[in-house]
């Protein structure tokens, strides 16, 4: 049986998406970061899984069950960092994602039987990912120094969630799930 990844997320909507698009393009120009551009701009809501590919419509039919949710404001302030890789755009603290999240991990783990997020060392810290992984831990300090005292600031109201499937050189958006409440 042939396996993709799958992961679940917030997409932000334009011109926020394109506005940090254009800042994972310029740390690919300025730093040779790379890896950041094989992802949409995102937060995530529950970590890449694998799933059989032709079971990939039950997939979708279940998740549907996840999107009793109500619309909720998202606010990006900033950026941080997790050293040594990691340069992030900020969220003002949101206990509705929080909240959210956490329904999305467990109704993962209940229905899809999905037990790679529950992660304890590693507790949830929303964010959009703008440089990681080839980032050379000598250019984080250069990024991070230049980062640190950037602004950046957008807010946008959360209404769906998406299924994003990788294709084996990037993640690809697969489906998005609209609110039902």
């Amino acid at each position: 049986m042939i396996h993709s990844k799958y992961f679940l997320a917030i997409i932000p909507p334009e011109p926020i998406y394109s506005k940090v698009y254009e800042i994972k393009e310029y740390v690919r120009d300025r730093y040779n970061c790379k890896a950041p551009l094989r992802s949409p701009p995102h937060i995530t809501l529950h970590m890449p899984f694998q799933w059989k590919t032709q079971k990939e419509k039950e997939l979708i039919n279940k998740l549907v069950q996840a999107t009793k949710e109500i619309e909720f404001a998202i606010d990006l302030t900033g950026f941080g960092a997790f050293p040594p890789r990691v340069i992030y755009v900020d969220l003002v603290p949101n206990d509705e994602l929080l909240a959210l999240q956490g329904r999305i991990v467990e109704f993962a783990k209940r229905e899809l039987n999905l037990f790679n997020a529950d992660r304890k060392d590693r507790p949830y810290r929303p964010h959009v990912t703008v440089a990681f992984r080839d980032l050379k831990k000598d250019q984080f300090e250069i990024a991070w120094d230049e980062f640190s005292c950037r602004e950046f600031s957008a807010s946008f109201r959360v209404n769906s969630f998406w299924l994003l499937k990788h294709d084996g050189k990037k993640w690809q958006l697969l489906h998005e799930f609209q609110f039902s409440e």
